[in-house]
């Protein structure tokens, strides 16, 4: 038996340790830096990458990391040097996510559908590109910028002033002195994630993320609201186009150009007639998508990153799962994704209610009491037979659930009910 260490301090991480924890193989998982509902926390910030390698090591830990920060850092790199065991993509390989430029590029030479973009540093031509092309435009940070780095416009004045906030007033940093300006695609966006050895990829369960922080995906992008799985959208034929033509395409092409990819490989798909172009790729595995996807996960998790690291992945057979709906409500305080408050206590975490867990992201503990820490707070989520029956299950405990500027989306899984009918 071993211990793991997840690095991170968000739900995704909360859930992947939930799930790692469940595993026979497995003796004790830690956090770093974790939350206020975490177990075993360890105070590592996870971008102090040194100390977390010397904690992994004097704590025989294999490593699990969580957000796309420390990815981006070199984290895995630094870890391989030092003969540790870690789950993740090297910082190379997370360009996929770290850089949405290298990452259009790297579809455009490798014949991966996506939408038609161009790049620019300089504020002017931007905005004189914007005002000639006659169909709306999505306006990208290069950079990370924390799921909020895109606006989605709808006429070239909407564009134009995406334009003057990222490379102007300059209120995205460094993430947005590079922009893409591409060609927004109307359809229907879906999550699919896969984890991969580097030359054998695995898909996950299907899911469907909430981004707009309003009901009837009004207002600005966020990190995420909510999600549910498995999502109708994504039959299983265009699972198996996905599949092949963007996940063992995009790991097979990397490999060509001398970049393994070891780790979650997350494709942000937009469906228009039929056809799944890719929007962007994350480097590890989505936040909301994974609460939902570890409660409906059947395999051991820890023995399929194992099976990654060790580059055996293909004698494994595929994951299973469970054949309920599960789906995940992000409670959020009032404010969010802007300002909004923090130190509130919460109430109700206690009173538990059946097929439901409550995964914690922005919030720590003091003196006994759960204080909200963050913008995205708790992540509700619950299982149900039907997908009815998990969003009845999940809203159920949200409204256990309480805090002065509590704030969630009421119409979490609605989608998918709408797209069955």
């Amino acid at each position: 038996m071993v211990n793991v260490l997840v690095v991170g301090s968000g739900g995704r991480e909360h859930a992947l340790g939930w799930k790692l924890a469940q595993s026979p193989k497995v003796d004790k998982v830690y956090f770093a830096p974790g939350n206020g509902g975490t177990q075993n926390n360890v105070n590592i910030s996870s971008d102090d990458i040194e100390s977390l390698a010397e904690f992994a090591k004097e704590n025989d830990c294999v490593t699990v990391v969580g957000p796309e920060v420390p990815l981006s850092n070199g984290i895995v790199d630094e870890f391989v040097k030092k003969g540790l065991r870690v789950f993740g993509p090297t910082r190379d390989a997370a360009q996929l996510e770290s850089s949405k430029i290298w990452a259009k590029n790297f579809m455009k030479r490798n014949g991966i559908l996506t939408a038609r973009f161009e790049v620019f540093d300089d504020s002017t031509k931007a905005i004189e590109y914007a005002k000639s092309v006659d169909y709306p435009l999505v306006v990208k940070a290069d950079g990370l910028a924390a799921g909020k780095g895109v606006i989605v416009c709808d006429n070239s004045s909407e564009a134009v002033d995406a334009i003057n906030k990222m490379l102007v007033q300059k209120n995205f940093g460094a993430a947005g002195l590079r922009i893409i300006l591409e060609e927004r695609i109307d359809g229907v966006e879906a999550s699919f994630i896969a984890l991969s050895d580097g030359n054998t990829a695995y898909s996950m369960a299907t899911s469907q993320d909430h981004k707009r922080i309003y009901d009837d995906d009004k207002g600005p992008n966020t990190g995420g609201m909510g999600t549910y799985s498995p999502t109708p959208v994504i039959d299983d034929s265009t699972a198996n186009e996905i599949q092949k033509n963007v996940i063992e395409k995009t790991i097979a092409s990397m490999k060509k150009e001398g970049i393994v990819f070891k780790g979650f490989l997350y494709a942000g798909i937009m469906l228009k007639d039929g056809k799944p172009y890719v929007l962007e790729f994350n480097a590890r595995m989505g936040d909301p998508e994974c609460q939902p996807i570890m409660m409906r996960m059947d395999s051991d998790l820890f023995e399929y990153i194992q099976a990654c690291i060790d580059g055996t992945l293909s004698s494994l057979p595929r994951m299973s799962w469970k054949k309920h709906s599960a789906v995940c409500v992000i409670l959020a305080s009032k404010g969010y994704p802007e300002s909004y408050p923090r130190d509130e206590q919460i109430l109700g975490l206690d009173d538990v209610t059946p097929n439901s867990q409550v995964f914690h992201s922005g919030t720590r503990k003091e003196d006994g009491k759960i204080l909200t820490s963050g913008g995205r707070v708790l992540g509700v989520t619950a299982v149900g037979e039907t997908l009815e029956a998990a969003i009845a299950n999940a809203y159920l405990r949200v409204g256990k659930i309480n805090w002065p500027s509590k704030y969630y989306r009421t119409d979490i899984g609605k989608k998918g009910l709408a797209w069955r009918k």
